[in-house]
């Protein structure tokens, strides 16, 4: 993605988590709706459904997915 609108500062932060989310950032950006669990439920496994819902809540929180999820 370009960045060479963003300051330095700013590009080096892009897309990752500097700290911990506060309750209010929690209970904005991470809160699933039911509409949300309805997506969810196609996936079959657990685990797929757990990576498909911390994407889902980064992509909000932060407004793109993590280069390397792990």
């Amino acid at each position: 993605m370009p960045v060479e609108f963003l300051s330095d500062e700013q590009a080096a932060r892009y897309g990752r988590y500097q700290t911990d989310p506060s309750p209010e950032q929690l209970a904005r950006f991470f809160y699933l709706s039911p509409q949300d669990l309805q997506f969810l439920a196609d996936y079959r496994r657990a685990y797929t459904q757990l990576g498909c819902a911390v994407q889902l809540c980064t992509l909000r929180f932060l407004g793109t997915f993590l280069p390397i999820p792990t």
